[in-house]
């Protein structure tokens, strides 16, 4: 049952949240993996239009998915979203084991599922090299650059515009890092089981992730410094749209 604090402030039970951030994790990854195979298939070897067709399926799907998801959970999709928001108070600590959980889990879910739709074994251990010390601060770069285009936009204009600006900074950043800008541990790791357009070997998964949480760290640290009200809208951002959100029974 909700606790008397998410009852009055309208907030969905953990399960629900996590649920939400679960399956929006498997979306994105089925759109990331999904796309990636057909953008191959059908680029007929051309990897500059594979890759656009890859672009343009995942900054759509953020959209989307941010837009379907953020009323629930606050649409992290992404751990290291997910943990720089606990350390600005906007998630309590003791609920972000299960964020990651769910993260985690529907983003095996989604490249599974994507594999299967194109006839592919569900898991196979990639063999897309992505290293090196260029592949490391490409990965450093899009994470802080996600971070601070989330923590701006959602403080310095309004919640409402985070899902498109997500979406079109990551559409983006596809283009302008050598990483092609995973920016996201749990994307890392779940493709690093599906030997497709859209893989990367395992050996390159920890440096990755490394990256990404330095990146999502001094992004937040940076963003604290410059717009100081960072503790108070990170509260605001997760709560968005739940705290109008109608009573049980009502109509809006």
């Amino acid at each position: 049952m909700p606790t008397d604090d998410e009852s009055e402030r309208g907030t969905p039970i953990l399960a629900r949240r996590c649920a939400a951030e679960g399956l929006g994790t498997a979306f994105l990854l089925a759109a990331v993996v999904g796309s990636g195979i057909m953008g191959e298939r059908l680029a007929g070897g051309n990897v500059a239009v594979a890759l656009l067709a890859n672009t343009l399926a995942t900054g759509a799907a953020l959209v989307a998915l941010i837009l379907t998801f953020g009323p629930v959970s606050g649409a992290h999709f992404n751990p290291a979203v997910t943990l720089a928001v606990a350390c600005e108070s906007g998630l309590a600590w003791t609920d972000v084991p299960a964020y990651l959980a769910g993260q985690i889990v529907g983003a095996f879910a989604g490249v599974g599922i994507a594999d299967l739709m194109f006839d592919l074994p569900a898991f196979s251990a990639s063999q897309h090299a992505r290293h090196g010390p260029a592949q490391l601060l490409s990965e450093f770069v899009a994470t802080f650059g996600l971070l601070t285009v989330i923590w701006a936009t959602s403080r310095l204009r309004s919640a409402t515009t985070v899902p498109f600006a997500v979406g079109a900074y990551i559409t983006a950043a596809y283009w302008f890092t050598a990483s092609t800008s995973f920016a996201n541990p749990a994307v890392t790791v779940a493709r690093a089981a599906s030997d497709t357009f859209a893989g990367i070997s395992p050996h390159d998964v920890p440096g990755f992730v490394v990256a990404q949480l330095l990146g999502a760290g001094g992004a937040t640290a940076f963003m604290a410094w410059l717009v100081p009200s960072l503790p108070r809208v990170a509260r605001r951002v997760i709560a968005r749209g739940i705290e109008r959100a109608p009573a049980r029974g009502g109509r809006s």
